[in-house]
């Protein structure tokens, strides 16, 4: 079977995951990693590289997975897409504006490369069961569903400080930075959104963004969603970071109910008890190991020709979905998903 040539643009805290992810599929193969801080990439073990195109032009690979911050996105897209790099897969939030989103997904579509955001999230394994079992009729006519964020991480002077300290300085923060994953599970799970109304808020004066807010969505089929936020308050888990909150998915014969340590339960209409569908998630990988689902995912596709979640053509809706809910705090209305109030 074909092995896939995989290079990686960013040696920061994050690519950690997804090298571990590629070295784990029997069928890719690390063949680069760039930073523009060489120490970095020589300490990923892999041949490294200041220049991403003489990465390019040195590892001829199959794939390009760019690991690096938005403002960096768009030249680097561009680069790949001149070196006739087939398969990109870039990082979220996904480059650093609509416009320059909206510009790189038709340069990208003009010359047939494949650019797929790496929005990992929807592939936590128990969104993925979660899905299956709303799909299957588990829980009826889905109703609502609600998540609430409580990562407990964002109280005080050193809020952030110690892993991510760029969080302290964002214009916008939670809804950008981490609201906008669940933005994306609500409608891998329910479909894109209609309508978004936000009230979003600051707690902690000590940041520039907010880090609190709730957000309500309008699906099809008179689904509604709810992002309730809050950095500042915390949930029931060992590790916080596991699946940053809970949630409850609700239809007309049963609920759905994600805990902190990544188990899912079904409780039948009318019933006390409830089945567990999904046991506690063990991996000690990010979220469920969801870096390694999605690279699964993208290679699996890849070899049957199948579909590919998380075309950037389609994620362009998430940045949309984004701005609305700015848009919509801002001016304190619902805002519709064509832009209007």
């Amino acid at each position: 079977s074909m092995t896939y040539r995989i290079a990686c643009l960013g040696a920061g805290f994050f690519s950690q995951f997804h090298l571990d992810g590629w070295a784990r599929l029997p069928d890719s193969k690390i063949v680069g990693v760039a930073d523009h801080d060489l120490a970095k990439a020589q300490g990923t073990g892999h041949p490294a590289f200041d220049n991403l195109k003489q990465m390019l032009t040195d590892t001829t690979p199959d794939i390009l997975d760019i690991i690096v911050p938005p403002p960096a996105h768009a030249a680097s897209i561009k680069a790949a897409i001149a070196q006739g790099i087939p398969t990109i897969i870039c990082q979220k939030p996904f480059c650093a504006s609509l416009e320059d989103a909206t510009e790189i997904v038709a340069l990208a579509k003009s010359k047939g490369t494949r650019l797929i955001v790496h929005e990992n999230f929807r592939f936590q394994p128990w969104f993925r069961t979660i899905y299956k079992a709303i799909h299957s009729g588990l829980i009826g006519a889905p109703l609502q569903a609600t998540f609430r964020l409580r990562p407990g991480d964002g109280q005080g002077p050193e809020a952030y400080l110690a892993r991510q300290p760029y969080f302290q300085t964002m214009p916008r923060f939670m809804f950008h930075e981490t609201g906008v994953h669940y933005a994306d599970t609500f409608r891998y799970l329910f479909g894109n959104p209609t309508a978004v109304y936000a009230d979003l808020r600051r707690v902690n004066p000590v940041i520039a963004g907010e880090d609190a807010g709730i957000v309500t969505f309008d699906h099809p089929h008179g689904v509604r969603t709810i992002l309730d936020a809050n950095r500042n308050a915390d949930h029931a888990a060992t590790n916080l970071r596991r699946t940053m909150g809970e949630g409850l998915f609700e239809g007309t014969s049963g609920t759905l109910t994600l805990t902190g340590d990544g188990a899912v339960h079904l409780r039948n209409f009318a019933e006390t008890t409830a089945t567990c569908i999904l046991p506690p998630d063990t991996t000690q990988n990010f979220g469920g190991d969801c870096t390694y689902h999605l690279q699964a995912h993208v290679l699996k596709a890849l070899k049957a020709h199948g579909h590919i979640e998380n075309f950037a053509e389609d994620y362009i809706k998430v940045l949309e979905i984004e701005a609305a809910v700015y848009r919509s705090s801002e001016n304190g209305v619902k805002v519709t998903l064509d832009g209007r109030f």
